[in-house]
């Protein structure tokens, strides 16, 4: 049996689908009402990261699990899965990281939180498999509103390049360490997209594949956290706008091989996922 954390959410959904029909599948989320991935030995299961017994129910007879949290202000939740994975006698954990870890210069509140929780993971002797992406290409859905609207792409940091990576490879690389953990075990991995592209890049591609003209408008600092503060709690907006100026040093430019060698193929492009989406 194969658990999956974040069953409705980006990765995890996605992870759903491509062990559907591989044999048995439990996916956890508040309501298994709004789990988008049925079938055959696929089993929707509610369970809270805040709530300890529930995760022991939902970990019972699992094999390897994927683990996706995604609130830095309740470090708990990983600590909590953590110790009931190992109460359960799970073989293997499989969790959804951040690239940022690797990088001493990154000391924002996100990045602390993904450090601390691979160290819970690490000390609680299960055996473990990081995934380290760049952004999601995904991300640059926020701006479909004002491109349908205005034409128009308003981002920080506008000639800042980043390694997005395509959440399919994400995925990708997720279902087959749960699959089969054996040479996975232990790896750290590094995942990217195979070019590091600036949003002023990003917009000129979707301006081609749209087929009209589109216009990048570079974001302040205080606008960019206004925007922020109207979605996410403050110390999050901060977190997020400290990690953006990161990038202005190259910081998340540096493209990995991992996908590509991981899966045997080349990592997506982003002009790949725009395509498609």
């Amino acid at each position: 049996m194969i658990l999956v954390t974040g069953a409705t959410g980006t990765v995890g959904r996605l992870v759903a689908e491509r062990l559907s029909g591989t044999g048995p599948l439990r996916l956890l989320t508040r309501d298994p009402r709004r789990a988008l991935v049925t079938g055959p030995g696929i089993e929707a299961v509610g369970g809270n990261f805040d709530d300890p017994g529930s995760l022991r129910e939902a970990l019972t007879g699992v094999r390897s699990a994927l683990l996706v949290t995604a609130n830095p202000l309740a470090p708990d939740q990983d600590e909590n899965f953590v110790t009931a994975a190992r109460t359960a006698g799970v073989r293997h954990v499989v969790k959804l990281s951040a690239q940022a870890v690797a990088d001493p210069g990154a000391t924002d509140l996100i990045t602390r939180w993904q450090r601390d929780s691979e160290e819970s993971l690490r000390a609680s002797g299960l055996p473990w498999t990081f995934l380290r992406p760049r952004a999601f290409m995904s991300n640059t859905l926020s701006w479909a509103r004002s491109v349908r609207e205005e034409g128009v792409v308003r981002a920080l940091h506008g000639t800042s390049r980043n390694a997005t990576v395509d959440p399919r490879d994400i995925a990708d690389v997720a279902a087959r360490a749960l699959a089969d953990p054996g040479e996975h075990v232990g790896r750290a991995y590094a995942l990217t997209g195979p070019a590091a592209l600036s949003a002023v890049h990003q917009t000129e591609i979707l301006g081609e594949l749209l087929a009209r003209p589109l216009t990048f408008v570079e974001l302040t600092d205080d606008q960019a956290l206004t925007g922020l503060l109207a979605r996410y709690p403050e110390p999050l907006a901060h977190a997020l706008v400290e990690s953006a100026a990161r990038g202005q040093d190259g910081a998340k430019g540096h493209v990995e091989p991992t996908v590509g060698e991981v899966l045997g193929r080349p990592a997506r492009t982003f002009r790949d996922w725009a395509a498609d989406h």
